[in-house]
Order: structure tokens, then C-alpha cells, then sequence
């Protein structure tokens, strides 16, 4: 197995947005209404239901990619899923630390790092 650094940070990444997407789903409103908080004072504040289905999505589009590339390593050795979850797993992160960032949350901000890290090293593994 020589991908095996890469199938952990890949099923690191799945479950990270798998649970994140749980929570939006299914506490949808309660999500809404706290957003709706954090950015009162940006310019996203009357945008929050739409960027927020579009994180959504994004981080579905990047749990799936993430575990079908876990399969296809296993399957052939193949790492296109695998490369592929892993940039549109940093492209969400991006998209995350950039409403923290406009939020003036910089906790949040630094905390969004801590996994960006690992979906860099993902991408240059399997490049």
C-alpha cells in the first residue's frame, strides 16, 4: 500500500465534511439563525441561506470525491477521485476561511487551517 498517508487524510476529510453536512441538514434552521449572527455586520449578512447551501454542497461534492478516492486507491491504485476530493475539499475550506476572515473570526479563521493543511498535503500526494 503505498498510499496510505493519503487514504487517511482522505477519510480525515470525509468525515469532517460528512458530519458538517449532517449538522446543515438536519439543524438547518438552527445553522440559518446562527449565521445569521456571525455576519450581521458583513456584507454577507443577506446572503446567508444561499452561502450556506452552497458550502453545503461543496463539502458533499467533497466527501463523496474523498471516499470514492479511498475506493479507488484500494480498487487500482487510482488517486483521480482521491485528487479531486482533496482540492474541492481545500476550495471549501478556502470558502470557509474566507467568511471567517469577512466575520472578523479569527479563532474560527485559525481553526480552518488546521484542516487545510492536511487537504494541501492530500493534493500533493496524490498529484
Amino acid at each position: 500500500m503505498n498510499y496510505i498517508a493519503s487514504v487517511l487524510v482522505l477519510l480525515f476529510l470525509a468525515l469532517t465534511f460528512i458530519q458538517s453536512s449532517y449538522d446543515k441538514i438536519f439543524y438547518w434552521k438552527d445553522n440559518v439563525a446562527w449565521l445569521k449572527g456571525h455576519f450581521s455586520k458583513t456584507p454577507l449578512k443577506n446572503v446567508v441561506p444561499y452561502a450556506l447551501f452552497h458550502v453545503l454542497v461543496m463539502e458533499l461534492i467533497s466527501s463523496i470525491l474523498c471516499v470514492v478516492g479511498c475506493i479507488e486507491i484500494f480498487i487500482n491504485n487510482g488517486r483521480t477521485f482521491g485528487f479531486y476530493g482533496a482540492i474541492f475539499s481545500c476550495i471549501t475550506l478556502l470558502m470557509l476561511l474566507f467568511g471567517q476572515r469577512i466575520a472578523k473570526d479569527y479563532d474560527g479563521a485559525r481553526t480552518i487551517v488546521i484542516y487545510f493543511i492536511p487537504a494541501v498535503m492530500a493534493v500533493f500526494w496524490l498529484n
